[in-house]
């Protein structure tokens, strides 16, 4: 089935050193990402930002992925909203532009399914491309259980992917394998932590924003090509860094600017306020981290 799998990087989005939208290091994110082997991008997610983003800057920022990418690999958009009219808008417009798909998330505090199922029944069909069910439960404070998943996937046509976020991942991914009557292509996150794991409970690759992609690209295709073992230790090598850039409370998207701003992909690691910054003896000690796996 599946036209997405892999490592489908979430993205970020650049911004200069004042705050504005910095379309150059659109292009060269691009280059960045695609140099290390990714299979796709994902666009206008949480680490990319996209709630800070005003609605212009947002179609800016789409278009620009779009066409830095040049129809090399599937784009991904995200199009989660509070209300279901926006993130329709979204969706339609993210199809418009040329994405293969897009990604949405329940809309928050919304604790009651049935209008969660709702809101992804009307989106899934006002566009023609398959939608990524994003199951974030930290940001959207929206909890959907394997089975509530497996309805969705399962009787809304377009919902053919579902992206986990929830810890632990790893049941629901066989919850959800085991029990879905269609097809579906299961994605793990989590910055990467348990990328290993999630493929071997059948998941279909990741979808994250670590700052060294080339490591999750390189566990997969290890991994696909049937080389378990080898996909286990490079995995575990890199592991220390991608569990310490995956303390969202203490920079979360600032600490991932300043990963990819020190390998020169993006011009400034700016990330818009409120997002917490980063101390000097935390930088430090990621540089730290970053010398002694080999990076």
């Amino acid at each position: 089935m599946s036209a997405l799998s892999g490592v489908l990087p979430i993205t970020l989005t650049p911004f200069t050193d004042d705050g504005s939208v910095d379309e150059g290091s659109i292009d060269s994110l691009v280059e960045d990402y695609l140099g290390a082997g990714a299979h796709g991008l994902t666009i206008l997610g949480i680490m990319g930002e996209a709630a800070k983003l005003l609605d212009e800057e947002r179609e800016r920022v789409l278009r620009r992925y779009l066409q830095a990418t040049a129809g090399r690999v599937p784009v991904v958009a995200g199009v989660s909203a509070r209300a279901t009219r926006m993130a329709l808008d979204y969706a339609r417009r993210a199809e418009d532009a040329g994405a293969a798909a897009v990604m949405l998330a329940p809309p928050e505090n919304t604790r009651n399914l049935d209008l969660v199922f709702e809101h992804f029944r009307l989106v899934a069909e006002a566009v023609s491309v398959p939608v990524v069910v994003q199951d974030e439960p930290v940001n959207t404070g929206v909890v959907m259980p394997a089975p509530f998943l497996v309805r969705l996937l399962d009787e809304i046509e377009g919902c053919r992917y579902l992206k986990l976020e929830e810890t632990p991942t790893l049941p629901k991914i066989t919850a959800v394998k085991q029990r879905a009557k269609e097809q579906v292509g299961v994605f793990g996150g989590l910055g990467g932590l348990y990328l290993y794991e999630e493929l071997l409970r059948g998941a279909d690759g990741i979808m994250t924003g670590f700052g060294f992609p080339q490591v999750l690209v390189g566990t997969y295709e290890r991994f696909v090509a049937g080389d378990r073992a080898g996909a286990q230790e490079f995995f575990f090598r890199y592991l220390p860094l991608i569990r310490y850039e995956a303390q969202l409370g203490v920079g979360g998207v600032t600490i991932r600017k300043q990963v990819f701003a020190r390998r020169g992909a993006i011009a400034s690691p700016h990330a818009r306020f409120p997002a917490p910054p980063v101390d000097e003896l935390t930088l430090a000690e990621l540089d730290d981290l970053i010398a002694a796996v080999g990076l």
